[in-house]
């Protein structure tokens, strides 16, 4: 590990959470150069929701490059794209009865908010966005500003500015209405509340801690864009592509966001894509508006078009899912009765789930002692308080349930760990 801490840059993250060198990886399983192997519950902070080196999109993969395919193509028109672009439409947008304009940007998630925001404004003319406490949606500069978290923000460097955080779905408790707070303050001239431009939402908040949009609450919000002709941007770049059951985040809630972005596990790979669905009638960019070097990689456009075919050709890998998050849900909460000291709770949707503790040392304890024990996964939240569970959405029922036993098994040493430890509680003398 030498290398890394003489020749990286101080701002690594994983690799000081998981010391070891990794070597390959194939589904839910990462080996490391000593032979050992560990359980991936992080999937490449849910960018393989298809597992590691998926063998039928990697076939496919093997077999464009040995074709020759075109690698990279900037924005032109190739025939990894063209396919693409009509298995997306055929397997996602049409089934949904969703009508989207596809705009390919930069590789990352991050690109893609940038471009949905700069999109908003350029189709309402105006400036303000709304964003959510404990919101996360990329660290350039754009998406920063409308990310809560202040670790995040403080990185920054200047002031972020165009953006209200209004409070999240329960942010209150569960019996005040923060739509009804919102709609107050947009309506109201003087509360200082610019007219905004768009609002954006995660519905399952991913690195703010698995923290769980009312399906009631969606719905209000997009009345309430409707209202004030405010778009709707859903970032799903964690919580989509299968993360929460179905394909998008919303679906449940019975909505349709003007605008929603990709990126994660769209390639179905871990190949950078990122992917800006819009309503036609928001397709307000002049051609070369908005572009970049990479807006398109034919590789992840073919592994993408392998993982929409054989996933989500019918309803079985779906129905897969939701048979997985009903074990992680039910084995989290006989864990959570199980140890009532460690004061925790569970929350999340589908296979999007996790532990929130009261004490985020608790938390930070237990991803390290579950590392040591073969189990690869992280904490989220503003105090990085929540464990969350990202597993392959492929990963083996047995699989599952190993990580998971190697889970409690670390959490039950925690608080033995925490029951041992003597009482600070100072003795009153006579």
């Amino acid at each position: 590990m030498r290398i890394f801490e003489r020749l990286e840059s101080e701002v690594r993250g994983y690799v000081r959470s998981f010391p070891t060198i990794f070597t390959k990886a194939q589904n839910a399983v990462l080996t490391d150069e000593g032979g050992n192997q560990y359980i991936d519950f992080l999937a490449g902070a849910g960018s393989l929701n298809y597992g590691h080196n998926n063998p039928v999109i990697k076939q496919a993969l093997v077999d464009y490059l040995a074709s020759d395919g075109i690698v990279h193509g900037l924005d032109m028109a190739t025939s990894a794209k063209k396919h693409f672009m009509r298995t997306f439409e055929e397997r996602i947008l049409k089934p949904r009865k969703l009508q989207y304009k596809l705009q390919f940007t930069g590789p990352t998630g991050t690109n893609a908010v940038e471009a949905a925001i700069k999109l908003a404004r350029n189709a309402t003319g105006r400036q303000s966005v709304i964003s959510f406490t404990n919101g996360f949606h990329g660290v350039t500069l754009g998406s920063l500003s409308l990310t809560g978290n202040k670790k995040y923000r403080d990185a920054a460097g200047v002031t972020l500015s165009n953006v209200h955080h209004a409070p999240y779905s329960g942010y209150f408790g569960h019996d005040i209405d923060t739509i009804a707070m919102l709609d107050k303050l947009i309506g109201d001239p003087s509360s200082g509340v610019d007219h905004p431009a768009a609002v954006i939402v995660e519905c399952v908040q991913g690195e703010g801690g698995l923290n769980v949009a009312g399906m009631n609450w969606l719905k209000k919000l997009e009345q309430l864009c409707h209202r004030y002709e405010i778009l709707m941007i859903v970032d799903d770049i964690q919580a989509g592509c299968g993360r929460t059951g179905t394909f998008f985040s919303f679906e449940p809630a019975g909505i349709r966001p003007d605008i929603v972005t990709l990126s994660k596990s769209l390639s179905g790979y871990g190949l950078p894509l990122s992917l800006v669905l819009l309503k036609p009638e928001h397709d307000v960019w002049k051609p070369g508006q908005h572009n970049g070097t990479f807006r398109g990689n034919n590789m992840a456009f073919v592994t993408a078009a392998a993982a929409l075919d054989h996933y989500w050709n019918d309803s079985k890998f779906q129905a897969s899912i939701e048979k997985k998050a009903t074990i992680i849900a039910q084995f989290l909460d006989k864990l959570v009765q199980s140890y009532p000291a460690a004061a925790i709770t569970r929350r999340g949707r589908g296979m999007m789930q996790g532990l929130a503790f009261e004490d985020p040392a608790l938390a930070d304890r237990v991803t390290e002692l579950s590392f040591q024990n073969g189990l690869i996964i992280e904490t989220s939240g503003g105090r990085d308080e929540v464990i969350k569970l990202l597993t392959p959405l492929t990963i083996e029922p047995e699989k599952l349930l190993a990580g998971l036993d190697i889970l409690e098994q670390a959490v039950a040493d925690t608080v033995g760990e925490m029951n041992s430890q003597p009482s600070k509680t100072k003795k009153v003398t006579a």
